[in-house]
């Protein structure tokens, strides 16, 4: 209950202290003669956004910077030392970074493929059809990563054989003469890290699917009807027609949908704590942070994951800006 009454509290107190404070600068900017009022204005309302990207986002980004070339506790400069080593560890490079690679090389792909399919599919199904699938669908997206690997965990598990099976996915393999599989410890050909990869995309499909089916359904019908009476079928409809006017749509999903993976890190650390080879980036910067206490490594981990978002960011704002000027 008390937690209940922090969280409203906090809420208020927020939304509150916001409306004030944006009452309070405009009733400054009013009093002001004509032109400063213009000049004051802009400056006044966009000042309290600045502080907080500044606090919140550039101050620590700068302190990370700086504390990556820092030893473990951060009180001594060791320079490229913690980078050094994070790029000549073995483990590092064939686990941690080929794992989050292959996040990246699967999973959005893969996201945006389920999404499209089932965007072009339950459109065929009628409205009431098309309602349903895309509820059902849509439903992971309000699960949290964590509950969600909580769920998935009772999927494949496995108990030693002649005992009942709850993980569904050994209770079905069991049913047909299998012995039972511990699937999360199978690094084989990366087999558990794609079982973790499934839950993903089971959990963003539904993100890819609302965004892919608004800009489907936006397609001018006159362009399609050209198309056919053409001789083209539906196929080359689709392909040919629907997926270049949508194309803005799918880049943007891919890119979002890369960004979250290369910050996946509930779901590794809820199903295996990053144990038998499925370590992961954000995981592995949580592990040298928390468990081995080591500021400047865990520094370094996170400067490496910026410089490789960075690129996928500047691309993304160039996509937005190429739209804009489209329209």
């Amino acid at each position: 209950m008390v937690k209940i009454i922090n969280a409203i509290v906090a809420i208020l107190a927020g939304v509150g202290g916001s409306v004030l404070l944006f009452w309070v600068l405009n009733k400054i900017a009013d009093r002001l003669p004509g032109p400063w009022e213009d000049r004051f204005k802009p400056w006044a309302f966009i000042a309290p956004a600045v502080a907080v990207i500044s606090l919140f986002l550039i101050y620590p980004a700068i302190r990370t910077l700086v504390f990556s070339f820092a030893n473990e506790d951060t009180t001594a400069w060791v320079g490229f030392e913690n980078y050094t080593e994070l790029l000549t560890s073995k483990e590092f490079l064939t686990v941690t970074l080929f794992n989050t690679l292959l996040w990246i090389a699967l999973v959005p792909a893969s996201i945006v493929g389920v999404g499209l399919i089932v965007a072009v599919l339950a459109d065929r199904l009628g409205p009431r059809g098309e309602k349903a699938t895309k509820s059902v669908i849509f439903l992971p997206m309000a699960i949290s990563m964590v509950a969600a690997g909580t769920i998935w965990i009772f999927v494949y598990a496995a108990r030693p054989e002649g005992q009942d099976q709850v993980g569904i996915l050994n209770a079905i393999w069991t049913a047909f003469g299998g012995s039972p599989v511990p699937w999360l410890q199978i690094d084989t050909l990366r087999l558990n890290s794609l079982l973790l990869m499934v839950i993903l995309v089971w959990m963003q499909a539904g993100f890819a699917m609302v965004l892919l089916s608004a800009a489907i359904k936006s397609v001018p019908e006159d362009t399609l009807e050209a198309a056919r009476m053409d001789g083209a079928n539906e196929r080359q409809v689709f392909f040919r027609v629907v997926v270049p006017q949508i194309w803005p749509t799918v880049i943007t999903v891919f890119i979002t949908v890369v960004i979250t993976v290369m910050k996946i890190f509930d779901v590794v650390y809820v199903m295996t704590g990053g144990n038998f080879r499925t370590d992961v980036i954000a995981l592995r910067f949580f592990t040298e942070l928390f468990a081995s206490g080591n500021n400047g490594k865990a520094s370094a981990i996170v400067v490496l994951l910026m410089i490789m978002v960075t690129p996928i960011l500047i691309y993304q704002v160039r996509q937005f800006r190429a739209q804009e000027a489209q329209r």
